[in-house]
């Protein structure tokens, strides 16, 4: 069906094309009766106004968009969530993009973004280095705030929670319930996240503790269940006793696993994650978890964006982070006593 014009609505009414502008962006500059003729060559002809088309003639969108790691991921949702909320309060709309954890999915997303004139972009990047598409972008001057990811860059803000810190709350928890061997499932080790939360668990092990790595290409529940499968095919003795997990995710594959297995958690392993998704308290056993503010981080970093979109210069950029909270359920609650060694009897 033929699109109504500009041009068809101004004949019907015997107007210019201009009022018909004004009309429909300054109605307080065209007389009533006027207006009125205009508002009906409008009904009787079905015009839609194309607003994308005027906005990006004005240069200007009304579109922000968040880049996130996995879509699939209940975490990204939350955040998502909060990002629409603030966006919502001034008339605005959150477009989505998800990466796959995949540089070239996610410059392909940003080249997009860009041709579209978004006003500002939120993301979790796979990679953050000196020469990134976020340079570029940044440089021509769309703004960007980095979410879940911390950035000591000059030129952008970002909100993140301390991730160090929670890696250190996980691990801590699990030498205080005595284990002493921990596997810690998490990758790929690029991902910022995933090295922050490692390094803060090898802080907290001890020097009589052992953290054992076993990297993942992603962090999903099938790489969770293979990562899970490694453990539980270890010799008995080798075998640690507790897993911390770089998300929920892959803490419940860990979890599924273990129970199909046959190995009893957290009787004969304990396993915490990190998020703290509606799934973490849902599961069968009940998942330990570090918990992140995820609609904070999403209405935070919305609002640092909008903040610079509408600034007129004098906007400061600024890098807020949030304190983890560890919560303790079934999966990790019970202290672990290794089985005493069978003696010999005379």
């Amino acid at each position: 069906m033929p699109t109504t014009s500009i041009k068809e609505v101004a004949q019907r009414a015997g107007v210019s094309i201009g009022t018909v502008s004004n009309v429909l962006n300054r109605p307080n500059l065209v007389a009533p009766a006027t207006r009125q003729r205009v508002l009906d060559a409008i009904g009787q002809l079905g015009y839609v106004r194309n607003d994308s088309a005027r906005q990006l003639r004005a240069g200007r969108s009304r579109t922000i968009a968040i880049v996130v790691l996995d879509v699939a991921n209940p975490f990204f949702a939350d955040v998502v969530r909060g990002a629409e909320m603030e966006a919502e309060k001034v008339g605005g709309v959150v477009v989505v993009c998800n990466s796959g954890e995949d540089p070239t999915r996610e410059r392909r997303h940003l080249d997009i973004l860009e041709e579209q004139r978004v006003q500002g972009v939120l993301i979790t990047p796979v990679h953050d280095g000196p020469d990134s598409r976020l340079e570029q972008l940044i440089a021509r001057g769309t703004p960007v705030v980095l979410v879940d990811r911390g950035s000591g860059h000059h030129n952008r803000c970002s909100v993140a929670v301390d991730d160090v810190l929670g890696g250190r709350l996980a691990a801590a928890h699990l030498r205080e319930q005595e284990h002493t061997s921990i596997a810690y499932v998490g990758g790929p080790a690029s991902l910022r996240q995933v090295a922050d939360r490692q390094a803060g668990a090898a802080s907290a092990i001890g020097a009589d503790g052992e953290l054992r790595v076993i990297e993942t290409a992603t962090l999903s529940v099938a790489a969770g269940r293979r990562a899970a499968g490694e453990i539980a095919d270890l010799p008995a003795r080798q075998r640690p006793t507790a897993v911390f997990c770089a998300n929920d995710l892959l803490a419940l594959g860990v979890l599924q696993e273990m129970t199909q297995r046959g190995v009893r958690v957290p009787r004969d392993i304990a396993i915490v994650g990190y998020d703290d998704i509606e799934f973490a308290a849902a599961a069968a056993v009940p998942l330990s978890s570090v918990r992140q503010p995820r609609e904070q981080l999403g209405r935070t970093a919305t609002q640092l964006l909008l903040d610079e979109i509408n600034d007129h210069g004098r906007h400061q950029h600024r890098h807020v982070v949030f304190q983890p909270e560890l919560v303790v359920r079934e999966s990790s609650s019970r202290p672990y006593r290794r089985p005493a060694r069978a003696t010999a009897r005379g």
